[in-house]
């Protein structure tokens, strides 16, 4: 009789953990789908909120469980490109244990003004240098305006929802839904901008095989901005599936071209024994080189003490080095107005919007063909939109993988 008790308390549990967890991914599904419901979005928004800091310890330990599995478990599809398919389960599981106990430590005490905190307090944890856990994404498409501090005030009331205080409650998320704080939008440059589609699936891209027909491909977006009168054209990350620095035919053929029209590219960078993931920006016959500033955790950098570095550089990567990362981020002007760099990752880093100055520009460049088809690239945008509110800036972005687009706050 104990054991059937226990067993049917262990099912609502997971029943309570994965209805929160699903209340506090629909947003993100509903994007991934195109659609942008304010209505549904907010009550999902609310009501995940409401479970988080209502829900037992047990039953919030695997919401956790499901939100990261939900919300990262296409971080394992890109172990196929190192063939390591079989990783892909247990990278998945790392994810969904990983917040589960996240979320269980914010229960560490039975004090719902503490779990309120610390739960706010997951959106500046980055774990291991991951830092795609921002629940101010949620706040996007909603009836708030998306920052930290609208974030704050939410969880904050819902304290008043589960002490039963429906009435303050509803007066608080009112007053709420009027707050805008965050920065004017920025009016985009008069600069005409060509952001070509690429759909190079990742094996072929790297397949040697087929590196002609890449660049034939690079070739033939550039001459068709030509052609189109564009004045900048924009190729995806590492659209040059090579050391661009070291091919010196390749790089004297966008020279020439960068007379008629500035070129920004993605391509690898060698030099003194150190590799970067770079953006190349070829203008008027003359090149900057811009170097990525946030490494791809466990992709790029492995963020762990040498001795655990090289053993696992060693093990699953076949010895390869981390690349090295620049110092601060990129600028570069064009036609007197500044852009700052961003290359994939970094451009969902807070690091790099802070400290922009005058510059009210973004041109990020990404290989989405690691993790497509899943909800990455989903994500991938709203953490941009995010961030384009907060900070008042535009950004172009470029991809291989999935679509491209233009973001302003």
């Amino acid at each position: 009789m104990f054991f059937l008790k226990r067993v049917y308390f262990n099912k609502i549990n997971i029943i309570k953990g994965l209805i929160t967890a699903l209340l506090f991914s629909t947003p993100i599904y509903l994007a991934y789908f195109g659609f942008e419901i304010k209505i549904i979005n907010t009550i999902c928004l609310l009501l995940s909120l409401y479970f988080i800091l209502k829900i037992d310890r047990i039953s919030l330990f695997y919401s956790g469980f499901f939100v990261g599995i939900l919300w990262f478990y296409w971080v394992s599809f890109s172990f196929r490109y190192y063939d390591l398919s079989y990783l892909i389960p247990l990278v998945i599981l790392f994810f969904g244990l990983v917040y589960a106990l996240l979320f269980l430590l914010i229960s560490i005490k039975d004090n719902i003004y503490l779990r309120a905190i610390l739960f706010f307090g997951l959106a500046f944890l980055n774990p291991f240098g991951f830092n795609w856990f921002k629940p101010d994404i949620l706040l996007l498409d909603s009836y708030f305006e998306a920052n930290k501090i609208v974030l704050a005030l939410v969880i904050l009331s819902t304290i008043f929802l589960v002490k039963k205080r429906v009435f303050i409650y509803t007066i608080c998320i009112i007053i709420i839904s009027f707050i805008h704080i965050n920065p004017k939008p920025t009016p985009l440059s008069n600069i005409d901008i060509s952001l070509p589609n690429f759909y190079f699936n990742q094996d072929y891209k790297w397949n040697r095989k087929n590196l002609a027909a890449v660049i034939d491909k690079n070739f033939k977006q550039i001459n068709e901005a030509i052609e189109n009168n564009k004045e900048v054209v924009v190729l995806p990350e590492t659209t040059f599936p090579f050391i661009l620095n070291k091919q010196e035919f390749v790089l004297q053929s966008l020279l020439e071209k960068s007379h008629k029209i500035t070129i920004i590219a993605g391509a690898l960078y060698y030099k003194d024994d150190e590799y970067k993931n770079s953006t190349y920006i070829f203008k008027a016959g003359n090149l900057q080189v811009a170097s990525k500033v946030v490494l791809v955790p466990f992709g790029e950098e492995i963020p762990l003490p040498k001795i655990f570095k090289d053993f696992i550089n060693k093990i699953f990567y076949n010895g390869a080095k981390d690349y090295t990362k620049a110092s601060t981020p990129t600028e570069y002007r064009i036609k007197n107005i500044s852009f700052r760099n961003a290359i994939c990752y970094e451009a969902t880093s807070e690091e790099l919007y802070q400290n922009l100055g005058n510059t009210k520009n973004i041109i990020a460049i990404s290989n989405n063909a690691w993790f497509t088809p899943s909800i990455e690239p989903t994500l991938q945008k709203l953490l941009l939109r995010l961030y384009s509110k907060i900070y008042g800036v535009n950004i172009y972005h470029e991809i291989n993988g999935s679509e491209n687009y233009i973001i302003t706050p």
